[in-house]
């Protein structure tokens, strides 16, 4: 079986995340990376949508989760889309990534960035 990844790359939402109150009342763009491990070589000779992931569908849940759900935590935020994806595609491994542009740390800074990755 070939190894091979799908990206979704840089999704950018906005929520209202965030231990300050100030996070959670104004809410501050969120940006997720989503890599997907599986066999997609199959869809690649096929070129059929059925023998893929269709990543409209996880784009769309990715969103849901950041845009109506509530965290403190980038960390549990990362660690909810994980267990999502995992529970309802057919992969074997999943990495999230998911940054908050200038987050409130008391000076200037680009990004914090949170990763987890897990295997099925």
């Amino acid at each position: 079986m070939a190894v091979t990844r799908l990206l979704l790359k840089n999704m950018v939402f906005y929520g209202y995340h965030g231990v300050y109150a100030a996070e959670r009342e104004l809410g501050q763009k969120i940006e997720i990376d989503l890599e997907l491990f599986a066999d997609f070589a199959t869809a690649g000779t096929n070129d059929t949508l059925e023998q893929t992931i269709n990543y409209q569908k996880v784009y769309t849940m990715v969103k849901q989760i950041v845009e109506t759900e509530h965290f403190n935590l980038i960390e549990a935020m990362g660690v909810a889309i994980l267990n999502q994806v995992l529970a309802a595609y057919p992969v074997n491994r999943v990495t999230v990534r998911v940054r908050k542009p200038q987050p409130p740390v008391g000076g200037l800074m680009d990004t914090v960035e949170f990763e987890v990755s897990d295997n099925r």
